[in-house]
């Protein structure tokens, strides 16, 4: 690896990164613990497992459809994009209380997911295959919100 491939994938390690640190500005409190959750919510440690290798993985997809194409516009548009409603989930959810507003984050964070999968197959198919795992957490995780959503209708903030 060369010396601007190696800059490149520690820019989109920082990237990813700094999404994901919406998590821990924006993390679970008091609010969040008496809400009513489904039997399958899963226990408060999976999620920094999961997250951090997804993470991980979302950068080294953006860096390996990088060095095959550069910053082509609309596949990195969907990327940023991605990244984005990434961040502003935690922010919606715990931040504001809106599990509702979380919810609608969150199906635009899978539709961009699975542009930037369509977008980066011709690319790459291991960038592709890579976002494979993270669009199946965000299904899972879409599931779990709207389920939060749903069974504390009385307990969301209004806007």
């Amino acid at each position: 690896m060369d010396l601007t491939s190696g800059l490149a994938l520690a820019g989109f390690l920082a990237v990813s990164f700094a999404a994901a640190a919406s998590g821990a500005i924006f993390k679970p409190d008091d609010w969040y613990g008496t809400l009513r959750k489904p039997g399958w919510t899963p226990k408060p440690w999976v999620f920094p497992v999961v997250w951090t290798p997804l993470y991980i993985m979302i950068a080294v997809a953006g860096w390996l459809a990088w060095r095959q194409a550069g910053l082509v516009a609309l596949p990195f548009a969907f990327y940023a994009a991605q990244m984005v409603l990434n961040a502003a989930w935690s922010a919606a959810f715990f931040g504001l209380r809106r599990p509702d507003l979380a919810f609608a984050d969150l199906v635009l964070l899978w539709l961009s997911i699975f542009g930037t999968i369509l977008a980066f197959a011709p690319l790459s198919a291991t960038a592709a295959w890579l976002l494979a795992p993270y669009l199946l957490w965000v299904t899972i995780a879409g599931a779990l919100n709207l389920s939060v959503w749903r069974l504390n209708p009385d307990r969301v903030a209004q806007a």
